[in-house]
């Protein structure tokens, strides 16, 4: 089981030489770090939103990793394995966390349409550091990383179907970053809507094995009207994944009373 929180990347990472490069780059870039300060001046200072900063990028990046660790224990493979892209597991890891970390830079440019423009922005960057990642003699596997990173950041957008099991777990990673007022599906800021009241009810989002299904996404709630986040971002994202089929979500109530919600199997 893992909570869902910015410290759960470093669990992952530590173990790896590989990520923990890629993950040295990513947080010292300072391309890198200014876009994901201007995706936070748009969203946050802007559009009152809330977080898209280096914070979301954190949390989207160890959610997506455990999220990737459950589902290979159950025997599920990642496409780039089973297409041959890369020629290892972690290579396939990589590429989830390259995408996770970068999948909301195009806010710096604008809200709408910022998966497309962030995958823009993120050509001329993965260009520049992946020989720095995976070394300077590797440049026909960058070109595929990159191919399949780009792939993953667009496809964070709602409605566009994840082509790859790497994105579609982006993708869904993205969704869990919702307690305590982090929700995926923006909401103005001092606004007592359904959209504001709905983010603040969710306490915090456990990953763990099931048995039913490889991966369950528990989704902790002070009141019912957190399941409007959950039916209207993590449920959607899902459905236009490939993980959909191997996955539960069980909301839950903290007072305990957990009547009338059932789990969800997309």
């Amino acid at each position: 089981m893992a909570i869902v929180s910015p410290s759960l990347v470093k669990r992952h990472i530590e173990s790896s030489e590989l990520l923990s490069r890629a993950w040295r780059i990513l947080t010292s870039d300072d391309e890198i770090q200014e876009l994901l300060r201007m995706a936070n001046i748009n969203a946050v200072s802007r559009l009152l939103y809330n977080d898209h900063g280096p914070v979301h990028a954190s949390i989207v990046s160890g959610s997506a990793i455990e999220i990737y660790e459950i589902l290979k224990s159950a025997g599920i493979r990642p496409s780039s394995i089973e297409q041959r892209v890369v020629p290892s597991e972690e290579y396939s890891k990589l590429i989830i966390l390259l995408g996770a970390y970068l999948h909301d830079i195009g806010n710096s440019v604008h809200r709408d349409n910022h998966e497309l423009i962030g995958a823009l922005l993120a050509g001329n960057i993965l260009d520049r550091i992946l020989p720095e990642i995976i070394g300077h003699e590797e440049r026909a596997l960058a070109y595929r990383i990159k191919s399949e990173v780009l792939g993953a950041i667009f496809s964070t957008a709602m409605n566009v179907k994840a082509l790859t099991i790497e994105a579609s777990i982006v993708k869904v990673a993205d969704a869990t970053d919702m307690a305590e007022g982090r929700a995926r599906l923006p909401y103005s800021k001092g606004k007592e809507d359904i959209h504001a009241l709905s983010a603040l009810s969710i306490a915090k989002v456990e990953l763990k094995k099931g048995k039913d299904r490889p991966l369950v996404i528990e989704v902790y709630m002070k009141d019912m009207a957190g399941m409007f986040q959950v039916e209207r971002v993590l449920l959607p994202k899902l459905e236009y994944s490939l993980i959909a089929k191997y996955t539960e979500i069980r909301p839950r109530l903290m007072n305990g009373d957990g009547k009338g919600l059932k789990p969800i199997k997309p």
